[in-house]
């Protein structure tokens, strides 16, 4: 049937029942505690509703309402008996008529998992525009072309069409990555039907997956893809494969003739085959009882695309937007007003309310936001990541806890042999010498064990001599036995070491229960019977390394007669493989990476927090951590997180460093876990199809390039390389952005602020215009070209050493403990050039516009150097040069306009050289009461926060 390939697992549908509500076996299974039976049939407007609702808060830790019906479902036809699995989907052991299948079809609609839509590229581009900054840029350019300002207009246009493209190439990507994950392979599916009106004959026809209805029963053999969830009828050395759902590589044994109940995890049923795994080896029969939608890995996979939680720099960002825009209304509206009862020209007042306005807007905060991440994305590619989502950035610069499986992340997903020991668990040499025989000589298929057990005698210098054996046969390895055989002969003559005792002997290796069951006798240095105490010795000793999280195959032989090695009595596997001489078991490991000890170490420095999320067995997830320093105090498995209630779940989670045996579903709700009940940034890194869900709801899903397409269609960052390492200069990069992000979200709005009341107060003081609207632009235009710069500026080595997240508190404080003072400053200068050079008489206006100019511009520039760090500026803490050249360039430009023909033609004048002295004490003076107050602010925000 080929190789494997994923669906899309979007239902976006509430799933109200799996069958039509006349079967009352049904109803008691599900509606015992519904009380509407008929919700299904409200208005689709009211659904959406409730659906959009019910995404506003995600708790994590509990299963949705679809998982539960779904887990009901199962769990109720994996205990029940083969005829009432028939009742519970009103179906027969003939299977359904053509025409019930043809009704059950048009009733449930096509089999296939996904029933959504995707929002349209415009949808996306409305999405990207409507945004508060966006709306403000176009209102205002509107204005100044109606005011004949077109320059100012075009400029604000300009930042627009920048914004709204880099957000909508970002959301479309995203959106394309998700939808192809609709890929579904159609695949004929064998299925037993009946037929006849008065005698009716069961036909076997094959219909195309999309046709298979519930209440079908399907015939499945190596390679069939099973079309729904399967409660199987009959089974015969069935093994599937479940890696799609669990991620782990080895199959698991199926079988119709057991009654499961709910203390068996839902993945481990016996009894159920599920929608997208597939069959290794053995046939059988299976009763569909789900499809579509109402899968368990559909509704599972359909939570991709709903769980991702707001990000808290969006949201701030957004109420700085509406607080600037319910000041930037007030404050315009009042000096509107103030300009027009003071000069009575409607015209004049408006424009110069626009340029108070545009003056407000920090302009440049969407491109210096997406220019910082473009900068962090580069850099990540000098490291070997290609970034999806520049918004992934900024997050892995908050992200302090990183949850990871361990497969291939912490261990190098590869196999070494560690030890060769005996029943008692003592080392011995022949243990080994007939194990690397086997591997040695196997020609069928060489797995990595086998290479294990080869470089291992290699490089430790055995010298086994296998030129003195000679192949004979070999039994190759299945599913089913789980083990390999080889039949060797040596010279009766031979000097090797045991060839005196076997002339011809068959070797076998493999599975341990699997081996210990062909096994007769046990080989402790003589040749004893096996009994119940030595299988009880050897588990112990199986249990003991299994514990140390070592994996363990057995070793076996049997001296054979020539007459049991014939070609006829080969093919009878289970007469040849038995009463073999048990020898001892080798033990493998795979090890950790030698750079992921140091990167976790290096992660945990900057505050970053590791979890490891792992299906895998508890006891190897254990010795895994250990290897590389992750602490085990508190460890928890995906069984014991389903007995929890929500409140116990968040707690478990929360202390909880290795979580092991996982389903898809609990990595999620453990993701979930961690973001709502502990406020944490959580990124996520997986490679399988099972890590799906977490990549999504992560906040930053991180994959690797050799990851399934799914995984890496749905992570934010892939790396090329798996290596923990890099995420450690990914981690730096993320908190250099944001904090560069955040310098100038705080300078402008400082700064705007306190020029706008500045303005404002001179307004009414001198009832002059302190600056004219043109003067006011080319001062704004001249500092956001300024402030293009700041992200390529560097962070304190402090700064990057913790997780840095949007504060709701912090910020609003900064602002008002650090705005007056620019405000301070600027009031003093109009008292300076009041008093100072009017001299009793009238102010010039002109004169005035020009100090205030240079003064608002240079204030503008510097207020930078101080707000950038806690330390001393330019003393202690210099910014970077391509900042510095920008302070001295953009200063120089503004203090030299007034003195050019560019001055003339704005209506300035020429400076007295004592005005640029008072300038000199003045940003001193700045410079040291910013200083204090900032100290003090940070020693309250401390004390109180």
């Amino acid at each position: 049937m080929g190789s494997f390939k994923f669906f899309r697992f979007f239902s976006f549908r509430t799933q109200s029942d799996f069958l039509p509500r006349s079967n009352p076996v049904h109803e008691n299974l599900f509606n015992a505690g519904n009380t509407n039976a008929n919700h299904r049939h409200r208005s689709s407007v009211f659904g959406f509703l409730r659906r959009f609702k019910s995404r506003v808060k995600i708790e994590g830790g509990s299963k949705t309402e679809e998982e539960e019906k779904v887990y009901s479902w199962l769990y109720a036809l994996a205990g029940s008996e083969r005829y009432l699995a028939f009742e519970y989907v009103r179906s027969t052991e003939r299977g359904l008529s053509f025409t019930e299948a043809e009704r059950r079809l048009k009733e449930n609609g096509p089999n296939v998992p996904l029933e959504c839509t995707f929002p349209s590229s415009w949808h996306l581009l409305w999405n990207a525009f409507f945004h508060p900054f966006n709306i403000i840029l176009i209102v205002l350019s509107a204005l100044s072309y109606i005011t004949s300002d077109n320059p100012n207009g075009c400029i604000m246009l300009v930042l627009v069409f920048i914004s709204v493209s880099l957000r909508f190439y970002q959301e479309y990507g995203s959106s394309k990555a998700a939808m192809q994950l609709s890929e579904y392979v159609r695949c004929p599916v064998k299925v037993q039907r009946c037929a006849g009106r008065v005698v009716q004959t069961e036909l076997i026809v094959q219909v195309d997956q999309r046709d298979v209805v519930p209440g079908d029963i399907v015939i499945f053999e190596p390679g069939d893809l099973f079309p729904g969830d399967v409660r199987l009828l009959t089974s015969k050395h069935l093994v599937v494969s479940q890696s799609s759902l669990t991620g782990e590589s080895w199959p698991t044994e199926k079988t119709a003739d057991v009654r499961e109940d709910r203390s068996t995890p839902l993945l481990e049923l016996k009894n159920i085959c599920f929608m997208g795994t597939n069959v290794v080896s053995g046939t059988g029969t299976g009763l569909v009882v789900s499809t579509g939608s109402k899968t368990y890995i559909s509704t599972m996979f359909s939570t991709i695309g709903k769980h991702k939680p707001a990000d808290s720099f969006e949201k701030g960002i957004r109420q700085i937007s509406y607080v600037l825009v319910g000041v930037m209304l007030l404050v315009v509206t009042i000096m509107i007003l103030v300009e027009y009862f003071t000069f009575h020209d409607l015209s004049e007042s408006t424009l110069f309310g626009i340029s108070v306005a545009c003056a407000l807007t920090p302009q440049m905060l969407p491109l210096i936001i997406n220019t910082s991440l473009a900068k962090g994305a580069l850099a990540m590619a000098r490291e070997r990541c290609i970034v999806k989502s520049l918004s992934a950035i900024r997050d892995m610069g908050s992200m302090d806890i990183l949850c990871i499986d361990k497969t291939g992340t912490l261990t190098m997903n590869r196999a070494i042999m560690v030890n060769h020991l005996d029943s008692w668990g003592a080392p011995r040499e022949k243990v080994l010498h007939f194990a690397f025989l086997n591997s040695y000589f196997k020609t069928d298929q060489k797995y990595p064990l086998d290479d294990a057990i080869l470089a291992y005698v290699y490089t430790n210098g055995y010298r086994f001599q296998p030129s003195k054996w000679r192949k004979i046969d070999e039994i190759p390895f299945d599913f089913i036995r789980r083990r390999v055989s080889v039949i060797l002969e040596t010279e009766s003559n031979s000097q090797g070491r045991y060839s005196q005792r076997f002339h011809r002997l068959m070797i076998t290796k493999g599975a341990l229960e699997e081996v210990v069951k062909v096994c007769s006798y046990v080989d402790r240095g003589e040749i004893t019977a096996f009994s119940a105490e030595h299988h009880h010795r050897i588990l112990s000793v199986v249990e003991e390394l299994s514990n140390e999280g070592l994996r363990v195959i057995g070793v076996a032989i049997k001296n054979l007669q020539q007459t049991e090695a014939s070609e006829q009595n080969m093919e009878k596997e289970d007469v040849v493989e038995s009463g073999m001489v048990f020898l001892g078991v080798i033990a493998f490991f795979d090890p950790p990476k030698d750079s992921a000890k140091q990167a976790l170490w290096q992660l945990a420095e900057k505050g970053v927090k590791a979890k490891v999320l792992t299906g895998d067995s508890l006891s190897l997830a254990i010795k895994i951590c250990h290897e590389v320093g992750i602490r085990t105090i508190h460890v928890t498995t995906g069984p014991e997180l389903e007995q929890l209630n929500q409140d116990a779940f968040h707690e478990r989670v929360k202390k909880a460093t290795v979580l092991a045996r996982l389903t898809p579903s609990q990595k999620l709700r453990v993701v979930q876990s961690l973001q709502t009940a502990g406020d944490h940034v959580v990124g996520f890194l997986g490679d399988g199809i099972n890590d799906s869900l977490a990549l999504d709801a992560a906040n930053v899903g991180i994959s690797v390039d050799s990851a399934a397409s799914v995984a890496k269609d749905l992570a934010d960052i892939i790396l090329l390389e798996k290596d923990l390492s890099v995420l450690v200069a990914g981690v730096e990069q993320g908190r250099l952005t944001f904090g560069n992000t955040m310098k100038y979200i705080k300078l402008s709005v400082i700064a705007n602020l306190g020029s706008v009341l500045s303005l404002f107060i001179a307004t009414l003081v001198l009832r002059f215009e302190p600056l004219t609207p043109k003067q006011l632009l080319v001062q704004n235009f001249l500092y956001s070209v300024g402030q293009i710069v700041i992200p390529w500026d560097k962070m304190e080595e402090d700064y990057v050493k913790t997780p840095q997240k949007w504060s709701t508190k912090g910020l609003p404080m900064f602002i008002l403990w650090n705005g007056p003072v620019c405000t301070v400053c600027d009031v003093a200068t109009l008292l300076f050039v009041w008093f100072y050079y009017s001299c009793g008489s009238k102010l010039s206006s002109t004169f005035f516009r020009s100090a205030y100019f240079i003064e608002g511009l240079l204030m503008q520039t510097l207020i930078y150097h101080l707000i950038r760090t806690e330390k001393i500026p330019f003393i202690m803490e210099i910014a970077s040069w391509p900042v510095v050249a920008s302070t001295l360039l953009i200063s120089a430009i503004g203090i030299a306009i007034p003195f050019s023909i560019i001055g003339d033609f704005m209506g300035f004048t020429h400076l007295p050289l004592s005005y640029f002295g008072f300038l000199l004490l003045l940003f001193i003076a700045y410079f040291t009461l910013g200083q204090v107050v900032k100290r003090i602010y940070i020693l309250l925000y401390n004390k109180w926060f």
